[in-house]
């Protein structure tokens, strides 16, 4: 009898192939597609004989998988995902599950859910974290959608992705929730993402172009850090990028990068339904600004020309430990604002989403992960109604203790003209969150004079409105 296989996959660039030699590894049989013949080949070589298949022929590949199929996607967001389904339908039979494990739109799984329910088939969006190195190695999943077609792909899942914890045992992938939770999930760990990458981004910026630190200290800098409260991916690598030298130019190979950079769409979704949710995350906002304000090269250079920086000579003496101070707050403000707005998304969408699982699954395997997110996990599990992280006793210890430095370091930004959008929107943010009283008054009482959009008292229970 011809064998059929535990688990098939399309899409086979580096990442499809990276997950297929994962599941490989943990003793299931898998099945590729793709319709790149080089990439099919590529799949053959690599798996060396280990119980696998690859094919460009979409029923050759759905006939060998074993019943209920478990399908998973790994293709670009959007048209491409509603194709390869199409594509599927002819051959897959009632029960068999879909898996997309792409950046898709949360909206557009709803969708997705919705129509192949009718036709008897599954459908889960798991949003799939780490690159194609995690993807290797075990990357941190997300995935959402009904419980009993999770339940199908949860062995394999489990196995195959990070372990994280004190003993090293726990998987990070867990079931989020209802419908499309797992993607809306992974787009708040990109926003968080986005913001966590242009504090380092800005970080490095005051400690390079001010504080005048070389790439080597700097490397030397950020592995340290690492060591510490600020152990976490992003840090590691950026200590790593910092010593790296261009084999073309021999020179620091930071120095030679185009300071323009680009994105696919997630951090800005993150912000756009923030907006929806009528949630504040400015610290995202910031970040996503940042990337479109880089992408005006040709206009900064005219600008820098117009504007010569002049710099203050009574601007405050850094120290490497208040750039640190200031990099553990801004982390802990951006996550905040991501996992309220999970919280707000949650009552909104009523997806069950457990705050403490999220920061679980995070620790490991992911871009995001960090030692500050077992802390945050410990948080949640303290109170599982806790509205936001800063409400926590011990964040707010912490928050209260580095707030000095973060005001040191930003007046310094502000005296040498160096920006720090991102740093100084998640103070602003601290700010106002902590502000018993905000200046809103006046904003209502300017609504309700010019447009009779009313307002409330302080001093007793009702809508008013005044004859300006």
């Amino acid at each position: 009898m011809e064998q059929k296989y535990d688990f098939g996959l399309i899409g086979l660039g580096v990442m499809g192939r990276n997950f297929i030699l994962n599941v490989l590894d943990h003793g299931f049989s898998a099945a590729g597609l793709d319709l790149d013949a080089a990439k099919v080949q590529a799949l053959k070589e690599e798996s060396d004989g280990q119980a696998s298949f690859a094919t460009t022929e979409v029923k050759a590949f759905v006939e060998s998988l074993s019943t209920p199929r478990k399908i998973m996607l790994l293709v670009p967001a959007g048209d491409p995902v509603d194709k390869v389904v199409s594509s599927l339908k002819p051959f897959v039979e009632k029960g068999d599950l879909i898996i997309d494990g792409g950046n898709s739109y949360f909206e557009d799984s709803d969708r997705r859910i919705e129509e192949l329910s009718k036709e008897g088939l599954y459908y889960i969006g798991a949003g799939v974290s780490g690159g194609a190195k995690g993807a290797r190695l075990g990357p941190s999943i997300m995935p959402g959608g009904d419980k009993n077609a999770y339940k199908l792909i949860e062995p394999i899942f489990n196995a195959v992705a990070a372990k994280a914890g004190v003993d090293g045992q726990d998987s990070c992938v867990a079931h989020m929730g209802s419908g499309s939770a797992g993607n809306y999930v992974k787009m708040i760990h990109n926003g968080i993402e986005y913001g966590l990458m242009q504090l380092i981004a800005e970080v490095y910026d005051i400690m390079h172009n001010g504080m005048q630190l070389s790439n080597q200290e700097l490397g030397h800098t950020f592995q340290e850090w690492n060591k510490g409260i600020l152990q976490s991916f992003l840090v590691e690598i950026s200590s790593e990028i910092f010593q790296r030298k261009d084999e073309l130019t021999k020179r620091d190979l930071v120095d030679v990068i185009l300071d323009k950079a680009k994105q696919k769409g997630t951090g800005k979704w993150t912000s756009q339904n923030a907006m929806d949710l009528g949630v504040a995350v400015p610290s995202i906002d910031a970040a996503v600004s940042m990337r479109q304000l880089s992408a005006l090269k040709t206009e900064r250079l005219k600008a820098e020309d117009m504007y010569p920086r002049v710099e203050k000579d009574n601007a405050s003496v850094l120290s490497i430990g208040d750039v640190e101070h200031t990099l553990v707050f801004c982390y802990i403000i951006t996550y905040a604002q991501g996992l309220s707005q999970l919280i707000a998304a949650d009552k909104e969408m009523q997806y069950g989403l457990d705050m403490a699982k999220i920061c679980s699954i995070w620790r490991g395997g992911c871009i995001i992960r960090a030692g500050l997110l077992e802390d945050m996990m410990q948080a949640f599990a303290r109170d599982a109604s806790l509205q936001s992280l800063l409400l926590d006793v011990e964040f707010a210890d912490l928050l209260n203790r580095s707030l000095p430095s973060v005001q040191k370091v930003l007046q310094y930004a502000m005296m040498h003209q160096i920006p720090g959008l991102t740093m100084s929107s998640s103070l602003n943010y601290f700010f106002a969150f902590k502000s018993g009283f905000l200046p809103l008054n006046l904003v209502q009482a300017q609504r309700d004079y010019f447009g009779s959009h009313t307002y409330e008292r302080v001093d007793m229970e009702g809508i008013f409105h005044t004859e300006w």
